[in-house]
């Protein structure tokens, strides 16, 4: 019988020591402990640099782009430092103040003397920066009760601090884990970890930089579109639009994780994950509706990498398919 021991393949041997019951259960409470601990401090942190992580979940605001109908001229004015809105004009309103032919002009607003009386006059701002601000979403972000910037306060602690204390919960649950595992089911945990977060990190990434300001764009296009002001959010809302949005991008771009660990355990294969290709477009778009905006741009932008990332997976469970044959033969 000892043979058999010694003849056991070394990535077929167990990872840890023999634990019992209690002790699995004192191991797991310690896991617990730490990682409330872990996201206690980075939702502190997060916390007491606030204004930081608002000023990182506004950006996508401050850079969606507003489309105006074409033909009339755009004026962005502003008084000083203060945006004070965009305003369309009318064609006899352009004929009138004959501000020049660009379709985006920026105004400044400032105090004039005349004799002894001073008055507001504008000059048109020759500074190209200036002007693209009439191409940007202006939508003031507020707060409707006494107590309303607290809660916002513990929200962006919150996400934030759930984004920072993420690794190091992983990273205490895997020491949990890990010991109980196979050296060769560790590795393929390790690669599955890996790829895992790499395809989440870009599929926030994807949603951050490129869907955001497509979406937020869309709403205020609707919103004008249905005649309501859209000049003015909750900044609640907005927030948990804009975490709960790249959170489920995240999430849908690990499909090809989900796929071949399925192919892996031999509930899928190369034929029948091929065969699946139609439904893949509907669960692609239904995913697109659900995770973005009703708005059928955004929600293509979202269902066309989450097809191409279902291609490459058909394409690994082929490899993987075309690898396991010649081993057979």
């Amino acid at each position: 019988m000892a043979g058999d021991h010694e003849t056991e393949r070394p990535d077929e041997a167990e990872g840890g020591p023999v634990k019992t019951f209690l002790e699995h259960l004192e191991d797991f409470r310690w896991v617990l402990i730490k990682s409330v601990v872990a996201l206690g401090v980075a939702m502190l942190l997060c916390l007491i640099a606030g204004n930081y992580v608002v000023q990182i979940i506004k950006w996508p605001l401050t850079h969606a782009r507003v489309r105006y109908p074409a033909g009339n001229q755009v004026v962005a004015v502003s008084f000083g430092t203060n945006h004070l809105g965009n305003f369309q004009l009318t064609p006899d309103q352009q004929r009138s103040l004959n501000l020049g032919t660009n379709p985006f002009v920026s105004v400044q607003v400032q105090p004039l003397t005349l004799g002894t009386n001073q008055v507001l006059g504008w000059r048109v701002d020759a500074d190209p920066h200036a002007a693209a601000d009439a191409q940007r979403l202006q939508i003031d972000l507020i707060n409707l009760s006494p107590v309303e910037g607290f809660f916002i306060a513990f929200q962006v602690a919150l996400y934030g601090g759930t984004v920072l204390a993420s690794p190091f919960i992983l990273y205490f649950i895997a020491s949990f884990v890990f010991p109980a595992l196979k050296l060769r089911e560790r590795k393929y945990v390790y690669r599955g970890l890996f790829i895992g977060a790499g395809l989440f990190f870009v599929g926030v990434a994807f949603c951050y930089f490129i869907l955001m300001p497509v979406a937020l764009s869309a709403s205020q296009m609707y919103s004008q579109w249905l005649g309501f002001g859209a000049l003015q959010w909750r900044a609640g809302d907005y927030i948990s639009f804009v975490c709960k949005f790249m959170l489920g991008m995240g999430l849908g771009f690990e499909l090809p994780v989900v796929l071949l660990t399925l192919v892996k355990i031999g509930v899928l294969n190369y034929r029948l994950l091929r065969s699946m290709w139609r439904y893949m477009i509907v669960i692609v778009l239904v995913l697109g509706a659900l995770l973005t905006t009703p708005e059928v741009v955004t929600q293509i932008l979202m269902a066309v990498p989450l097809y191409m990332l279902y291609e490459v997976t058909v394409w690994i469970a082929w490899y993987w398919d075309r690898q396991e044959k010649r081993k057979g033969a």
